[in-house]
């Protein structure tokens, strides 16, 4: 029994050696590990360092676009509407038709009444044409009595008439004088209406019922409501029988042929960021999709300056809060043919300075 206690001993002893071998190699092994992790969160966080110099990037970005609110500019009963929702329509297009009964019944009662004016107008020409005749007559009877009323005194004065025919004589020439103001006052009557006296222009009734005219024109044409762009229709809330008034939002047409990105970057973000660099974009409707585009311009200000409350600094207790400034990106058209991206879209969009390595180590001692 005891030897064979000696025995395991000895074979243990025999093991020994190779096990506290073993645990070197294993530690080795962990330390070689541990430094090429090292150096690769090294190579990994320079590489990182150096890309968050020449790349700028934001989440706080969405996608924009013109977007028209479609009305009538008059008002009128909905005899048709043209479009669907979500439908792709082009510049131009008819979007609702308007009942156009009354507006037509407008614009042939104004040319009824511009022919009339003109009429009138004939008319009135041929009145002034008569009171400056009779004018003429009058001012020679006028004239004639004046001449009569002068032999008349200078007979009187030689005692060759009697006091009541000089008389008469007067009275005829008041009289001449009389209807000479009156045909006087018919001409320019005459002209008032015709528009020709004073700073009036001419033909003042015809030029009245000609705008008259073309302002019910004007408004029959309003009665269709088309596209003022090629875009998408959205939130249509109007059906034929409606009766709308004017100004009275119908639908909304968003354009998509020109969107644009606004990305809310950081005020430390922008030191590189210029006018022209481009951008590289993905979407979260579409991973592993990339879209291009490039920095159209920077905003004057930060989104805080411009919000409905605009902080008071000047004011209580001071805390520094890094601010952010839109960015507008303008969406290159070529990597989006098929029209993808819709309004509100959340991107995010990265910034290619085009910075070289020498310009970014250097900042440090700058």
């Amino acid at each position: 029994m005891a030897e064979a206690n000696k025995t395991e001993d000895v074979e243990m002893d025999e093991t020994a050696p190779p096990a506290k071998k073993g645990g070197i190699g294993g530690r080795k092994r962990a330390a070689v590990i541990l430094l090429v992790m090292l150096v690769v969160a090294v190579v990994l966080g320079m590489w990182l360092w150096i890309r968050s110099k020449t790349h700028v990037e934001t989440d706080n970005a969405f996608i924009e676009s013109h977007v028209y609110s479609i009305s009538s500019r008059v008002p009128g009963n909905v005899a048709r509407v043209l479009v669907r929702d979500n439908q792709f329509v082009k510049k131009g297009d008819v979007l609702v038709e308007l009942d156009q009964q009354d507006y037509r019944l407008r614009v042939d009662n104004y040319a009824a009444q511009l022919d009339l004016a003109r009429n009138e107008t004939a008319s009135t020409y041929a009145q002034v044409d008569a009171a400056r005749a009779a004018v003429n007559s009058d001012r020679a009877r006028l004239e004639q009595a004046e001449l009569d009323l002068a032999r008349g005194r200078a007979l009187y004065k030689r005692e060759v008439i009697p006091k009541d025919q000089l008389d008469k004589l007067e009275t005829a020439r008041k009289v001449a004088a009389s209807r000479l103001l009156e045909t006087e006052g018919s001409v320019r009557r005459a002209l008032a209406i015709l528009g020709l006296t004073g700073n009036g222009g001419k033909d003042a009734q015809i030029a009245r019922k000609k705008a008259e005219l073309e302002e019910s024109r004007r408004n029959l044409s309003f009665t269709s409501i088309i596209a003022p762009a090629d875009g998408y229709i959205t939130k249509k809330s109007v059906e034929a029988g409606n009766n709308i008034q004017a100004g009275q939002p119908l639908m909304a047409l968003v354009e998509l042929n020109n969107t644009w990105i606004t990305a809310n970057y950081k005020e430390s973000q922008l030191t590189h960021v210029k006018q022209g660099q481009k951008v590289e974009f993905e979407v979260d409707t579409y991973p592993g999709k990339t879209f291009k585009g490039k920095v159209d311009s920077i905003m004057a200000g930060t989104g805080a300056s411009f919000s409905l409350l605009p902080p008071e600094n000047a004011t209580g207790n001071y805390v520094k809060v890094v601010q952010r400034i839109p960015v507008k990106i303008v969406i290159d058209s070529s990597s989006d043919p098929d029209h993808l991206l819709r309004v509100g879209m959340s991107v995010v969009p990265t910034v290619l300075t085009g910075r070289k390595l020498g310009d970014i180590l250097m900042d440090p001692f700058r």
